[in-house]
């Protein structure tokens, strides 16, 4: 009866590897959020080189930034909060013009903000960025983190590529979206675009918004008018 009784006492409980697994993975998902925490600090607003204004860019065109010196962010930090309504990508969110055509387009508003507005998305963009993970459903602890390599391989599929002749497109990439925005004609084949960039490696959903009449309202946010 000793013995028996040695060996079940020497068996772990259920509850406790039950509770010691709980205990990992809840460990496991502070330090996640952590990590993504000083990542998007490090990409605060303010803290990262922009997009050209104009977002114009020939046929495969590809992301425009502009070099930020210490001197230029401290001088645009500045100019910010002289001017609460001054429009940026404060997020650096990959946003470049895909193809362009000759004539009139608006350019949509894509990834650019107030400060005020980038400030309130913070939150948002830590908790959106972190849920893929959580589900695992990425490989990766923040979605955020896939747009990057989306945008560079949208540009190499596309570059050169006949089938844009005679369309605007604007790309916008965010936590896996993919947006395209901007003027084609009647005749382009929407459906199509919207197969292509859904077959790009990581992308989640892919968005396709564009106006064909020259005289309706575009189908998307447009920059503000400048004051």
């Amino acid at each position: 009866m000793r013995e028996i009784g040695a060996v079940r006492g020497r068996r772990p409980r259920p509850r406790a590897r039950r509770h010691a697994r709980l205990t990992t993975m809840a460990a496991a998902r502070v330090a996640a959020a952590f990590v993504v925490v000083f990542m998007l600090a490090a990409a605060a607003p303010g803290a990262v080189a922009q997009p050209a204004a104009n977002g114009t860019a020939a046929l495969g065109g590809a992301i425009e930034v502009s070099d930020v010196s210490a001197a230029d962010t401290a001088t645009s930090t500045s100019a910010s909060a002289a001017n609460p309504d001054e429009i940026r990508n404060w997020y650096n969110d990959p946003f470049f013009a895909l193809s362009n055509a000759p004539g009139a387009c608006p350019q949509p508003l894509g990834p650019r903000m107030t400060k005020a507005e980038a400030d309130d998305d913070a939150h948002y963009r830590v908790e959106r960025g972190t849920t893929c993970w959580l589900a695992h459903k990425c490989a990766k602890p923040n979605s955020y983190l896939y747009d990057a390599d989306i945008a560079k391989a949208i540009r190499e599929t596309f570059k050169g590529d006949t089938s844009l002749v005679g369309t605007s497109l604007w790309i916008t990439v965010q936590r896996r979206f993919v947006y395209a925005e901007g003027c084609a004609p009647a005749g382009f084949d929407r459906a199509a675009l919207e197969r292509r960039l859904e077959a790009i490696p990581d992308v989640d959903k892919v968005f396709v918004r564009l106006r064909a009449d020259p005289q309706a309202l575009p189908p998307y946010k447009t920059l503000p008018p400048v004051r």
